[in-house]
């Protein structure tokens, strides 16, 4: 949690757009409007509504949360802010999956069928940018 706070400062501070050109946007954590899911995962938007249009949130899985192999409509691209994470091809062995952890970054391009997991011993949390609105289409794997 130690490396969050700052990260989060920083991306609050630069990513949310303003209102006009003479406001400045600034979030603090308490600020955050955290909604969980009924799998547990939890996002706080930031700017742009994430079933309607592309997006920036923070999303936070539980430790241990697996996901099953899906794909998304749009590109999704993020920066690790707690935990240690795997994204992988859904047709690879996840034990060659690198491992990331705050301060990394990642890509996921749109239509590639993954899996997404939390595998550090603490809740993962991470800043999110979809350029398109967010799906989750369950593939068989």
């Amino acid at each position: 949690m130690k490396h969050v706070l700052p990260i989060l400062a920083l991306v609050a501070g630069v990513v949310a757009a303003p209102a006009t050109a003479e406001e400045i946007t600034l979030l603090g954590e308490t600020d955050f409007a955290w909604e969980r899911t009924p799998e547990g995962v939890s996002f706080a938007p930031l700017q742009g509504d994430r079933f309607a249009e592309a997006y920036q949130a923070l999303v936070e899985l539980p430790a241990g949360t697996v996901s099953p192999p899906h794909v998304k409509s749009a590109n999704m691209y993020g920066v690790m802010l707690q935990g240690e994470m795997i994204h992988y091809p859904s047709d690879t062995d996840p034990g060659a999956a690198r491992r990331i952890g705050p301060g990394a970054f990642y890509a996921i391009p749109s239509g590639l069928a993954h899996v997404s997991a939390c595998v550090s011993d603490i809740p993962c949390v991470a800043y999110l940018y979809q350029d398109g609105a967010f799906d989750f289409v369950p593939v068989q794997p």
